[in-house]
């Protein structure tokens, strides 16, 4: 009796186990099955890009790059990302800033954390060595994180957080400052961090403004005053400072930070007495533009290396049917100019996925209509070319261009406006494209709480030298579009043609002839997995 007892235990042990194996196997095989589709459809996806820096996964609102980092010979890119409902930070590096490694999400919501969102922030290496995160913890105030390893997969918090808390109403602190998006630096052996101010708090402002704080020790941080007066002359008294961003840059120092109506700005200036003196503005969004918020980092050449989420000109309900969302500007390398201003140009890792190099000589393009450049078309390109523009008010390139010219993107350098400007106006024969300004970010809300308008137009400052040789360096990648112009000045776009054929690539001059120097271009190879 006891034997069969023993086997019938032995058997229901044994059915239990294989049952349990069976069901853990076919819920392994089923996301294998998952990922496989999922792969697939991002592959044969015509806009998602194919070597910019995106999100691994899912519609990615907002992407905004946070903490950017250089760390034991790794490019590391921390990002906004969405984590079971809460604002979380996703996690990637690369050590050529062209292929990445997407990591565990390593800062997120967990039981008994102060925030309810983990939201912007930066990085700085602490007095001791190591890699440290600020960053806002939504209605908690600002928070500290620092890394338990040398590949920042690992991350512990501060069981002092919020060490800068958000005032409440009644609270002595409140109404004296805001406590919002936030970046920090160490000078002299000592921990600074500014706030950014947020448009719907107290106390009310007068344009955008940050505010400052010091401490010795990451934990106890001192209030010190306003770090900056805004001017109207430079931005209007509705914006905010959202994202900042403040480094060293050249002689100068520079805060880079968005406003949620105007995009990515910057201010460069003096560093004095623990308060900045902006002495000029400049932008890298215009009316129309996508370029929202930004992050940088100084890699182990000196480097200043910026991103910039680039946000998406679909529809809502088109981006959740895509299932995708969420890309950055390529890796822009900042520096300062002899003159006090900024210097724009493309990392040179980008370089290396060159592939099928096209060379047109030296040839003059008469005025008036577009000429194809039959050697060159596709929609993952680099094309760098060089005109003199003689007595020609205007040089054109035309992109992503359909053989019966239905659909086009015109990329125009206009000598007597002082402009470098995009045109997307046909762009595209979809229905469903919003480029909004104000609110860059504004395509992914429903059309009835919009507050923008649909600007097809994006024009950027720029000005030639005198005898100045025009260099455009241009790129694209599917869906998103740069414009270098003689590193000086950079317009991003969004573009999302219609047609499978638009791919050819036009040149054209307005007001007298130009001479085109040269015309090089390239394939740009595929450095995403998909």
């Amino acid at each position: 009796m006891m034997r069969r007892i023993s086997l019938l235990l032995l058997t229901l042990t044994f059915s239990f186990t294989f049952g349990a194996l069976s069901h853990a196997q076919d819920s392994t095989q089923g996301l294998i099955e998952a990922t496989r589709r999922l792969r697939t459809k991002y592959l044969n996806d015509r806009y998602r890009p194919t070597w910019h820096f995106l999100g691994s996964e899912g519609v990615c609102f907002p992407f905004d790059p946070q903490g950017c980092i250089y760390w034991k010979g790794k490019y590391h890119v921390f990002y906004a990302i969405q984590d079971k409902g809460k604002g979380a930070w996703g996690h990637a590096s690369s050590i050529d800033l062209v292929h990445w490694v997407h990591h565990p999400i390593p800062l997120t919501v967990n039981a008994g954390d102060p925030e309810e969102h983990v939201f912007a922030g930066g990085s700085l290496i602490s007095l001791d060595g190591k890699p440290t995160m600020i960053y806002h913890g939504v209605n908690s105030g600002t928070c500290i994180a620092q890394s338990l390893d040398d590949d920042l997969i690992r991350w512990q918090k501060s069981s002092r957080n919020p060490v800068i808390q958000l005032p409440k109403a009644g609270e002595p602190n409140y109404g004296k400052y805001h406590v919002w998006d936030t970046c920090g630096w160490v000078k002299d052996g000592v921990y600074y961090s500014i706030s950014g101010d947020h448009p719907n708090h107290a106390p009310p402002t007068d344009g955008d403004i940050a505010y400052l704080f010091r401490s010795k020790d990451l934990v106890k941080w001192e209030y010190m005053h306003p770090f900056y007066k805004s001017k109207r002359e430079w931005t209007p008294d509705d914006e905010d400072c959202s994202c900042p961003d403040f480094f060293k840059l050249g002689d100068k120092h520079v805060l880079m930070f968005i406003s949620h109506t105007q995009g990515t700005q910057y201010y460069i200036g003096r560093y004095e007495d623990d308060r900045f003196f902006p002495e000029s503005h400049g932008k890298m969004n215009w009316a129309g533009g996508p370029v929202f918020a930004n992050d940088s980092l100084v890699d182990d050449k000196g480097r200043r290396i910026m991103w910039a989420w680039a946000c998406e000109s679909w529809e809502r309900d088109t981006q959740l049917s895509a299932g995708w969302s969420g890309v950055m500007t390529m890796p822009r390398v900042l520096s300062m100019s002899k003159e006090g201003t900024m210097l724009i140009n493309p990392a040179e890792e980008l370089q290396q996925l060159r592939m099928n190099p096209v060379v047109k000589d030296k040839f003059t393009l008469p005025a008036g209509d577009a000429i194809s450049v039959n050697e060159v078309e596709g929609d993952s390109l680099e094309l760098e070319v060089n005109v003199d523009m003689a007595s020609a008010s205007q040089f054109s390139i035309l992109v992503r261009c359909s053989p019966d010219g239905s659909e086009e993107t015109v990329i125009t350098y206009d000598k007597n406006a002082g402009v470098i400007r995009i045109d997307t106006t046909k762009s595209s024969l979809r229905d469903d494209i919003f480029q909004p300004f104000p609110y860059p970010q504004a395509a992914y809300f429903p059309k009835q709480v919009r507050q923008s308008k649909d600007v097809r137009i994006q024009e950027a400052p720029f000005e030639l030298k005198p005898a100045e040789v025009l260099t455009l360096r241009v790129f694209l990648d599917r869906s998103i579009l740069e414009v270098f112009a003689n590193g000086r000045q950079c317009v991003t776009q969004r573009i999302y043609p219609s047609r499978k054929d638009s791919k050819r690539i036009k040149v054209m001059s307005a007001g007298g002839d130009v001479t085109v120097q040269s015309i090089r271009a390239w394939d740009m190879a595929r450095a995403n997995a998909f």
